[in-house]
């Protein structure tokens, strides 16, 4: 199945991968990974800059591995994710622990994995700190209580978030830091997801590096990520090259006053693999109501929470009538629940058996999937050098049961 090097794969190669791989699948476009990548390293090539992929976005090993082709680093959230990475051919060094709300137990799990671990609240802290004082450095995650993100429920620098130790309390973390003899390598934080203004991250840059007067073993800034993708036409993104400009800028003059310069680090995750993913479905009826023409499609938000859970917009398009006259539809699931894709959508006319796509489905989209309704966890699909190969089959029955333990009752 070739098809050209490009960053949009089209139409009709995405029917011969519905047909040949069955529906609902999810397909991700290896080369827009690297364009991203790519964009992203140029971007702040002017500064010692590295980057990590958040691979709670998409946790495929294939994608992880190909991650690491391209000399990405990996952050992650779950000691699962880190022995992830690891099991993906990552560098202890290159991987990042960022939990939140984990026991001691995990924290010290990933110690002995020797993997670069984000601490981000006072009590394991001070745990971590009377366990090992300076044999194993460590970052602390500040909470710089910024207001950013495109969802309330996908921004972490606030006030009110469960994330990071607030900036508020940093005598308390400078007590436990002397006391316990930690040293303290990196700052970090995340103030959230969908940040559409650059003047965000320069705040939050600006109050980490008054930070580090207070820590004198500093080697890196971390700043997360939260960079802005496109979903539809005219909808805003971070202009990753302004950025770029202005923080290494502001980094490298701040690194001039230094002894020893600092490294700036991101966490990307759906700026990386979002545009690259591609979710095909099949619309199994079209019925009309007195008010609205329902496209019933074969999946739910068992497989694509993020219409539901962030009232997230997919760009929704018929790749089996691409010259049909459009129509307006309501694009809908199969389960159990009010799990509507997109409320009165122009597509090209649907016919019961079309398949439909869902664009900018790389990220939390099979990551967030579930088998709610007993229903089946969908296949993914990877493109790359225009040749797509199956890399997660499609679940079974076998699937749903291998877990449970039956009994004679």
């Amino acid at each position: 199945m070739p098809t050209k090097q490009s960053d949009v794969l089209p139409a009709d190669f995405l029917v011969k991968v519905a047909e040949e791989f069955g529906t609902p699948v999810y397909v991700y476009h290896a080369e827009k990974i690297k364009t991203q990548y790519e964009k992203l390293k140029q971007a702040f090539s002017k500064a010692d800059t590295h980057f990590f992929y958040a691979c709670k976005a998409l946790t495929n090993i294939n994608i992880l591995k190909y991650m690491r082709s391209l000399g990405c680093g990996l952050d992650t959230v779950s000691i699962q994710e880190v022995q992830l990475g690891l099991k993906a051919g990552f560098e202890p060094k290159k991987i990042i622990f960022t939990p939140n709300c984990v026991d001691l137990q995990e924290i010290i799990a990933a110690k002995e994995l020797g993997v670069n671990i984000n601490i981000d609240n006072i009590s394991i802290l001070e745990q971590f700190g009377n366990r090992f004082g300076s044999s194993y450095p460590i970052n602390i995650r500040i909470n710089p209580h910024i207001m950013a993100g495109g969802n309330y429920k996908i921004s972490t620098g606030h006030i009110d978030s469960k994330f990071g130790i607030s900036i508020h309390q940093l005598r308390h973390i400078e007590r436990i830091v002397k006391s316990t003899k930690l040293k303290v390598t990196g700052l970090h934080m995340h103030t959230g997801s969908e940040i559409k203004d650059v003047d965000v991250f320069l705040r939050g840059v600006e109050i980490m590096l008054e930070l580090t007067e207070h820590f004198p073993d500093l080697e890196s800034i971390d700043l997360g990520s939260g960079f802005k993708v496109a979903y539809q036409p005219g909808d805003p993104e971070t202009d990753i090259e302004l950025l770029g400009k202005k923080l290494t800028d502001a980094f490298n003059n701040f690194n001039k006053k230094l002894k020893k310069p600092l490294q700036l680090w991101f966490e990307p995750g759906k700026f990386l693999v979002s545009q690259s993913g591609y979710f095909i479905v099949k619309a199994n009826v079209i019925k009309q109501t007195t008010a609205t023409v329902f496209v019933g499609v074969n999946s739910g938000f068992n497989h694509l929470i993020r219409p539901m859970f962030y009232d997230a917009f997919h760009l929704i398009k018929n790749i089996s009538n691409t010259k049909g006259t459009e129509r307006i539809y309501t694009v809908v699931g199969n389960i159990c629940e009010t799990d509507t894709f997109g409320w009165d959508r122009k597509i090209n006319e649907v016919r019961e058996g079309d398949y439909l796509v869902f664009y900018n489905a790389g990220a939390y989209g099979f990551e967030m999937s579930s088998n709610f309704n007993s229903r089946l966890k969908p296949a993914e699909v990877l493109v790359k050098d225009g040749k797509a190969t199956l890399i997660r089959k499609r679940d079974t029955l076998d699937d749903l049961l291998k877990n449970q333990v039956e009994l004679s009752l």
